[in-house]
């Protein structure tokens, strides 16, 4: 009994085993191309887009020494008093008008190795104007060096508003990146398929661009030129693409 038993038993194993050895086979052929179906691409691509700036900040202010902290105090006050009216006459809103840095700092006199003495102070005040009419930035400057403003740090260019350009380098972006999937998917002999996933990477609007200033004489007739020109913003996309065969 036991003889059948096993000789049974072994003519089954024999007879399953060609089934499961086809079973397994098409197991491993069935998660293969399923691996394949599952393969990713991933693809990173930045667009650009100009858009000229349509605000300009002006930084400028009045040094001012004297002898006592007071008097320094009092010469800066006037002179920026007559800055503040100046950008006033220029078409320029209290709004836009910010004192940016004040600082009262004393002189020292550090010679024949002594301990140092106060000599005397200074006075740095300085003011930052804003105007979204770029053609008042020029007579803006005019105006603060006829008032006496003895330091004028720069201008600086902005965009307001830069979705539009935004959308436009987000666009160029995502058309950059198909073209870069397409050609790698056909250089490896697969195809490419649907957008798994899209996510927009660190946006870049430009910073305000400082346009530094030449000397200028108070009694210069000739008026400032200013040009905004325009910037670049980028936008960088990283998508992945499946792959089919």
């Amino acid at each position: 009994m036991k003889k059948f038993v096993l000789i049974t038993a072994s003519i089954l194993a024999m007879s399953m085993s060609p089934m499961t050895n086809q079973t397994a086979s098409a197991h491993d052929n069935s998660a293969a191309h399923q691996m394949m179906h599952q393969g990713k691409l991933f693809v990173s691509a930045t667009g650009h887009a100009a858009q000229a700036p349509d605000r300009a900040s002006v930084s400028a202010g009045v040094v001012t020494q004297a002898p006592t902290a007071g008097d320094a105090m009092r010469e800066n006050a006037r002179q920026m008093n007559a800055a503040f009216k100046a950008l006033k006459a220029a078409g320029i809103k209290d709004r836009d008008i910010t004192t940016s840095q004040m600082s009262l700092q004393p002189q020292y006199d550090y010679q024949n190795r002594k301990a140092p003495r106060i000599t005397g102070y200074e006075v740095r005040n300085t003011v930052s104007a804003m105007s979204e009419d770029l053609d008042k930035v020029g007579p803006m400057l005019d105006a603060l060096v006829s008032a006496g403003v003895n330091n004028i740090n720069g201008v600086n260019f902005s965009i307001k508003d830069a979705k539009s350009a935004r959308s436009k380098a987000r666009m160029d972006a995502i058309a950059q990146a198909r073209t870069k999937a397409e050609n790698m998917a056909k250089a490896a002999g697969v195809r490419l398929g649907k957008v798994l996933e899209i996510r927009e990477g660190g946006n870049y609007t430009p910073q305000p661009q400082p346009m530094m200033m030449r000397s200028m004489a108070a009694d210069s007739m000739e008026a400032t030129p200013v040009s905004a020109g325009e910037q670049t913003l980028s936008v960088t996309v990283n998508i992945t693409y499946a792959l089919e065969e």
